[in-house]
């Protein structure tokens, strides 16, 4: 069975325009599923990334406070190339929807 021949209910043999608007709804449901995950998603991420930042110095302070100086001194190190990638995950989050928003 193609994927066409599951959507003529009627078994005529061709898509009647009651049939094609029944596609076409489904499609438009799929669609609309798709972009709310879509946008779920980048929620979620920019929010770790936020978190991230937000959580990074504790991770630093942690790591001191429990004698781990060597450790904090490497987190420290690379801490401002985190910063800079957590806030291009963010800046393009906010950015896009903003574009979106304008259309």
């Amino acid at each position: 069975m193609t994927e066409l021949e599951k959507y003529d209910t009627n078994k005529n043999g061709k898509i009647d325009p009651d049939e094609m608007a029944a596609l076409e709804l489904e499609d438009r449901r799929l669609r609309i599923e798709d972009a709310d995950a879509k946008r779920d998603a980048q929620r979620q991420m920019t929010w770790f990334a936020l978190s991230g930042m937000v959580l990074y110095p504790l991770a630093i302070l942690g790591a001191s406070v429990l004698g781990f100086e060597d450790a904090a001194k490497l987190i420290a190190d690379i801490a401002a190339v985190y910063v800079v990638a957590a806030s291009g995950v963010a800046a393009a989050y906010f950015g896009f929807n903003a574009m979106e928003a304008k259309k």
